[in-house]
């Protein structure tokens, strides 16, 4: 480790002790953050769920051998930010279980997206998992609305409530809505657990029930995790702990980036770190920029704009080109966590590792972990811009900057984040994989990727909350539109306003953003980019 890294890891170890941070995260003490308890003493329930939540896993099993009983092939959720993603990680991790449903998650408004999930699947044989923590978030009401609309005509209005399960907090309009339509079930979770801490709720475990996790083990990892984590484990053994101040360390750096080196099966675990981190410290212009699925560098060579490092790997796997890099990064003395899985089911206690480790992180930074300040302005701007459309029957034109080099010339960025509002077809994937290899050679600075509008229930918060210097290239490829129920405009119309509404928000908070059309055929327009890039 870099010495300055060591030291200031020594005095934020020595800082963590003296302030009893373990102990005071375990006794719900919300002046670790704030001397108020708003949104604090009402987010820390998920302290208790690796003990409390076994006792609902008879009903979901119940619920699970009903379904495939009934010869349902595919689970659809319907669910943005916390309420998606780490079902999304538990289904790519774990995988297809012969005999269970596949999973689709669609957390996307872009109409291509939503298109290909309502051609690969069949009404009668799909159950749609409505969640959503408020109970009101505007793009899974869109997305309920189409499905709804579907299974009527397939299977007519008295059978459709049959095909949908809804997760929400208590007393929702989503709770409301579920009753009115006749769902199937109704799972209210507990409500003192904040979004991106949800997933070994009822927002993680219902559709991990339906496709076969093995959420006995899952739980028993993350129970004990917590035990480790606990205030009768030395600071210097706690995982948690020693997690969470190493990112409070690079997050007060000079290059406040965490580079997750997951291994090709635990890829998609970044999809739910970068959330839990960057939205939990990503504000008052601090925090920490995490850098999920990068393009390796090549041999010899460290990631772009590299700080600190944290490894992720299956035990037994076997991978080479990662290997290589850990290699490259001890030889250079750069700051490096390892952290090995004994199985897939130990995503369970890895996710309750991070949990405690953001949570000591915004207490070592000074930041509210729990709240969320800046997503609210994109939604705001989205609001009046869809609100004009219903009112004039057009969108408002935003003015907006089409021209990368320009934006590359003017000044040099801390880092650059894609922002796509396309489709997730693996050749869009690979082309902006491209593009960001080729990007951070030539800049020498991170290039993160996200999908829009997921991000912005992910990285959105940090994008305009947190460091300042990135620069934020929207690319727009939405193509043909599709009708939204009960709306007088279509999914293209609402993906639209989500980028705009984000451009003007990013313009607000004094980020710099370029935004890019990418025509009929987004693949090819990316793969012009990265060549371009070069």
């Amino acid at each position: 480790m870099t010495t300055g890294f060591a030291a200031t890891t020594a005095r934020l170890m020595a800082e963590s002790e003296r302030k009893r941070l373990v102990a005071r995260l375990w006794e719900r003490d919300h002046t670790l953050w704030s001397e108020s308890p708003r949104e604090i003493a009402d987010r820390l329930g998920w302290l208790d769920l690796p003990a409390a939540m076994p006792e609902r896993l008879p009903d979901l099993a119940d619920l699970a051998r009903e379904i495939r009983e009934e010869g349902v092939g595919d689970v659809v959720l319907l669910g943005m930010g916390g309420s998606s993603l780490g079902a999304e990680v538990l289904w790519r991790v774990c995988g297809a279980v012969p005999g269970f449903p596949r999973l689709h998650v669609l957390d996307s408004t872009v109409p291509a997206w939503v298109e290909r999930v309502t051609a690969a699947t069949d009404p009668a044989r799909t159950i749609y998992l409505v969640s959503s923590k408020s109970g009101g978030t505007a793009e899974v009401a869109a997305l309920f609305a189409h499905f709804w609309e579907r299974t009527v005509a397939v299977i007519g209005p008295e059978a459709a409530g049959s095909r949908f399960l809804a997760i929400t907090d208590p007393g929702t309009s989503l709770a409301r809505l579920a009753a009115e339509r006749r769902f199937r079930r109704l799972f209210e979770n507990p409500p003192e657990i904040g979004g991106r801490f949800s997933v070994l709720s009822l927002f993680g475990l219902v559709p991990a029930a339906l496709i076969g996790v093995d959420l006995p083990a899952l739980l028993a990892s993350a129970a004990a995790m917590a035990t480790a984590c606990a205030p009768e484990t030395s600071l210097g053994e706690n995982p948690g702990l020693r997690l969470g101040v190493a990112m409070a360390a690079a997050a007060g750096s000079d290059r406040p980036f965490l580079d997750l080196l997951a291994s090709e099966r635990l890829a998609a675990f970044g999809l739910w770190a970068e959330q839990l981190v960057a939205e939990s410290l990503g504000k008052d212009g601090k925090g920490i920029v995490p850098v999920t699925a990068a393009p390796l560098p090549p041999a010899g060579s460290l990631p772009p704009g590299h700080r600190f490092s944290v490894r992720l790997r299956l035990a037994g796997e076997d991978e080479p080109a990662l290997d290589r890099l850990t290699a490259d990064l001890a030889a250079a003395g750069e700051p490096l966590l390892d952290l090995e899985l004994a199985s897939p089911e130990a995503l369970g206690g890895e996710f309750f590792r991070w949990e405690v480790a953001t949570a000591i992180a915004g207490a070592l930074l000074g930041v509210h972990p729990f709240d969320q300040p800046d997503v609210e302005s994109t939604k705001r701007e989205t609001r009046a811009l869809l609100a004009a459309r219903r009112e004039t029957g057009a969108l408002p034109a935003v003015e907006a900057t089409g021209d990368l080099e320009s934006a590359l010339a003017a000044a040099a960025p801390r880092y650059v984040a894609l922002l796509a509002y396309t489709d997730d077809r693996p050749g869009i994937a690979q082309a902006a994989a491209a593009l960001r290899a080729r990007l951070g050679a030539r800049l020498g600075v991170p290039v993160t990727f996200g999908y829009g509008p997921r991000y912005l229930h992910s990285t959105g918060q940090l994008h305009k909350g947190g460091p300042a210097g990135g620069l934020f290239v929207q690319l727009l490829g939405l193509g043909d539109d599709l009708p939204i129920p009960g709306e007088p405009f279509g999914f293209a119309t609402l993906a639209r306003a989500q980028a705009d509404g984000d451009l003007l928000a990013l313009r607000a908070s004094g980020r710099r953003v370029v935004q890019l059309e990418l025509g009929g055929d987004p693949e090819a327009a990316l793969a012009a980019l990265a060549t371009g890039a070069a």
